[in-house]
């Protein structure tokens, strides 16, 4: 696959960073391959910017912050503003569509969108939303393998929690399938 660059934004406590560590997680300790995760949060705890920077490669990463941004999620509008300039032309946006309103596309770039803080409240936790977000990532891009990802959200979050946070990651997973066929 080569480089892939992967860059998630949002506020703090919607889970981002966790996002990061566990798709990197995925892609390097289940797929075998390698990962860099840097992050960066706003001066305020919970609320203010938020974002991870993740840089998949088949090889060694030489460089390990993003630069042309194959896929950008996003979770609030003010990430999608601060963020978006970054995507590639022929990237891939997803987004909390609730949440976020997107302008206009480039030509070659392409956009879909997950109610992940409703499901995340459907399945038990709105806090959950940030797994409903990568089983949805898992199922549209096909750029970490489902198995991976389940294993990985298995081994990142509280064992009290590990059931919960799996049926999230599962019914986002379902939503991409579902809606766009991937």
């Amino acid at each position: 696959m080569g480089r892939i660059e992967v860059r998630i934004g949002g506020f703090g406590g919607q889970g981002v960073i966790l996002m990061g560590i566990i798709m990197g997680k995925a892609y390097a300790i289940y797929e075998g391959k390698e990962a860099t995760l840097t992050q960066s949060f706003g001066p305020e705890a919970r609320g203010g910017a938020c974002s991870a920077q993740v840089v998949l490669e088949d090889t060694k990463v030489l460089y390990p912050y993003t630069t042309n941004v194959d896929y950008l999620i996003v979770m609030s509008q003010e990430a999608y503003t601060t963020y978006y300039p970054k995507l590639k032309d022929e990237g891939i946006l997803l987004i909390e569509e609730e949440l976020v309103k997107p302008g206009e596309l480039k030509p070659g770039q392409k956009s879909y969108g997950i109610p992940s803080t409703r499901i995340a409240e459907e399945v038990g936790r709105a806090m959950v939303q940030n797994i409903v977000m990568l089983g949805f990532f898992t199922a549209v891009t096909g750029v970490v393998g489902r198995e991976a990802m389940r294993k990985s959200v298995e081994d990142s979050v509280p064992s009290h929690t590990i059931d919960m946070n799996l049926k999230a990651f599962d019914r986002g997973y379902e939503y991409g399938i579902e809606k766009y066929g991937k």
